[in-house]
């Protein structure tokens, strides 16, 4: 998909949702603190930034789609034994004898 279709794609999307809850895009613009025109923008494909369109997400309630972009550490099946074998199994008597006893 190109980068306009993409674009036309998300436009469509806020138009979608925002004339499903039966809302103006004066309602909308004014919630989102943006100027109509550059709702229409938005809604049209046209270049708007990054932060308008999160802003506009939000006031119609559709933020979780950012989940998608959620990034998740995920530990490999090596690297989590070698962790496990790295835990401490039980306490030990090596290191008692170095501390002051005021300190236990």
């Amino acid at each position: 998909m190109s980068d306009k279709a993409l674009i036309e794609q998300i436009g469509a999307f806020i138009k979608h949702h925002r004339l499903r809850q039966n809302r103006t895009q004066n309602e909308v613009a004014e919630e989102a603190g943006i100027s109509r025109s550059t709702l229409s923008l938005l809604e049209r494909g046209e270049t708007v930034t990054l932060l308008t369109l999160i802003q506009v997400l939000r006031v119609l309630d559709q933020l979780h789609i950012m989940n998608a972009f959620r990034v998740e550490e995920r530990v490999s099946p090596i690297a989590l034994a070698k962790l496990e074998k790295e835990k401490r199994k039980r306490a030990g008597r090596e290191n008692r004898g170095k501390q002051n006893p005021s300190e236990w």
